[in-house]
């Protein structure tokens, strides 16, 4: 299928889990893409797949740090120049710190909205004059389930991505009779570097059972963090279907990824 032939776009995040997923998945289906990510390492493991799949002569790796607006200003312009332009922006991007809320540093706090939020705002700050130059354009942004129901430890995340939410809203309506349509991603219970980290980053003294009921329904394949999980090619799906013409009508929305988990 390739409903994104011509299509350019900018991933970030595009390093791991479900950002890389949505970098290949895009390219499977025509687009050229700039995928960028702090991570050179993880860049280089996503061109390796592109290379296998034979669609890496349409992949651009970027080394970029969203939590740093120099980094942003430059990777926006790098991104925009290698492509000729931009049709569409996806910000997967982003990072997770679990704590006891009482426990939190302002600093900590800081990290988790500067990389999450003020970083997603950046992105699309630095992207938004290339994208208006079309006549039509997307942003899909990565809220979390988090962002409207209860992930205990991580109050500071789910405050990030209720921002990017309302954030999302917000773009939808102020750009929308130039092109812009804005869209967030809901995801939960999808296998990613995240998830596999989050038994790690909670406080050693957890009560687990506040997680009953963050799994999900639909049957799951994958584990992590001793849950099961959906495939992070759940969410890239949805993602190339937002970014194209088949998403032409979708805007100012949320949509949820999460295998019935809030069901």
């Amino acid at each position: 299928m390739n409903r994104l032939e011509g299509r350019r776009i900018l991933v970030t995040g595009a390093g791991s889990g479900i950002g890389q997923a949505t970098a290949l998945r895009l390219l499977d289906e025509g687009a050229a893409v700039v995928g960028a990510d702090i991570s050179a390492e993880g860049l280089e493991t996503t061109r390796q797949s592109a290379q296998e799949a034979g669609t890496a002569d349409r992949l651009t790796a970027l080394t970029m740090d969203i939590g740093d607006e120099a980094s942003v200003v430059d990777g926006a312009r790098a991104a925009v120049e290698t492509l000729g332009g931009l049709d569409a922006v996806v910000n997967a991007a982003g990072m997770l710190r679990a704590v006891h809320t009482h426990e939190m540093s302002l600093q900590a706090w800081n990290q988790i909205i500067t990389v999450n939020l003020t970083g997603t705002f950046l992105v699309i700050r630095e992207t938004l004059p290339a994208l208006l130059e079309n006549p039509q354009s997307a942003i899909v942004n990565f809220s979390s389930t988090s962002a409207a129901f209860a992930h205990p430890y991580m109050a500071a995340y789910a405050a990030s991505k209720g921002g990017i939410q309302a954030m999302t809203h917000a773009l939808a309506l102020e750009y929308g009779k130039q092109g812009l349509r804005a869209v967030s991603v809901a995801p939960g219970s999808i296998k990613s570097g995240i998830t596999d980290a989050t038994p790690g980053l909670v406080p050693a003294d957890s009560d687990w059972s506040l997680f009953a009921k963050l799994s999900p329904i639909m049957p799951t394949n994958l584990a992590s963090g001793g849950a099961g999980m959906g495939a992070p090619s759940a969410v890239a799906g949805v993602i190339a279907m937002l970014v194209s013409d088949d998403g032409a009508f979708i805007s100012g929305t949320e949509i949820r990824i999460d295998g019935g988990t809030h069901a």
